[in-house]
């Protein structure tokens, strides 16, 4: 379970990045039933203050020796290096022992430079992409995604996209409420859709007028009826060719994937807030039986609809 996260910081980092590390996981929200996380920014030299890149100092309480206890190291963005060896082998251990490492932005090449990212998929900034690609041959970078999860390693793309990757985590780790909480208060959505392959639900874009919102939210209502694409051509008045081109367009997902993300998405919710059976809950969600809602559940979030729920069920005992 994701409680203790560290975040090491050098000299000439980026403020917002660092801040959405803050927010998410530096902030007691106990009273509002977020669990609170164990959080920690260190520094090569505790209490020496360092510029960043925006006019201000800061300084860290915490000693790199801090990173080998975390769950979560998180890095932000930060310039280019030499890094200190003593951030890259934390880094390395961390992997080695279990615990999870990410990146914000340009905190990819941190990552990189310890070899951590060595054969596995990875983003960072679209305006780094080609550097990081280039330094790193053996990386397999990915361009067109808020993030990407392999195996214990999160890197996500520029600046807000970090807010993306870590309520992923929140949510992989504490439950859709947990992150849905967070979100709310930091006013942003739940989750946003970004063609990733990982586990991301696609939410309603957010558009001008001339959209298939209201399509879409119809949809999300109804989840239980027909939502194949030619009823939903139907709702928006179109013909099937060009509604999905349309669908595509404003997603980022074809129908039928999306569709199937907002019904685990609601099969979720159903498992941490209700007593409903599994054969309930692949009915009201429209996936029709309990084999049918197994299938996409464990593709789309990684375990069984019993595992999930044994996991991240509210309801009292």
């Amino acid at each position: 379970m994701l409680r203790d996260v560290a975040v090491p910081v050098l000299p000439d980092l980026s403020p917002f990045e660092l801040g959405v590390l803050c927010e998410v996981f530096g902030i007691d929200r106990t009273d509002q039933g977020v669990p609170k996380f164990d959080f920690a920014i260190c520094a090569e030299h505790p209490g020496v203050p360092m510029p960043t890149r925006t006019g201000f100092s800061i300084s860290a309480d915490h000693g790199f020796d801090r990173l080998a206890s975390a769950d979560l190291i998180a890095v932000p963005a930060i310039d280019s290096g030499p890094y200190p060896e003593a951030l890259l082998q934390a880094l390395r251990d961390a992997v080695a022992r279990g615990a999870r490492v990410m990146s914000v932005c340009s905190g990819a090449f941190v990552l990189a430079a310890a070899g951590v990212l060595d054969g596995r998929r990875a983003t960072t900034h679209w305006a780094h992409a080609d550097d990081l690609a280039a330094q790193y041959p053996q990386i397999d970078v990915e361009l067109d995604v808020l993030y990407v999860e392999d195996g214990p390693v999160l890197t996500s793309a520029g600046t807000a996209a970090g807010i993306d990757a870590c309520l992923h985590l929140v949510r992989q780790e504490h439950g859709t409420s947990v992150a849905s909480t967070i979100a709310r208060r930091m006013v942003v959505p739940p989750q946003r859709d970004g063609g990733q392959r990982q586990y991301v639900e696609s939410p309603i874009p957010e558009v001008g007028a001339d959209t298939l919102q209201p399509v879409l939210e119809w949809a999300i209502e109804h989840l239980d009826q027909d939502l194949s694409i030619p009823a939903l051509a139907r709702r928006a008045l179109m013909s099937e060719r060009t509604f999905a081109r349309r669908f595509r367009a404003e997603t980022g997902s074809t129908p039928h994937q999306w569709v199937t993300g907002q019904r685990v998405l609601l099969a979720r919710r159903m498992l941490e807030t209700t007593d409903a059976s599994v054969e309930q809950v692949a009915a009201r969600t429209g996936l029709g039986t309990a084999a049918i809602l197994r299938h996409h559940f464990t593709r789309i979030v990684g375990t069984s609809p019993q595992a999930y729920r044994r996991t991240f069920c509210t309801l009292s005992a």
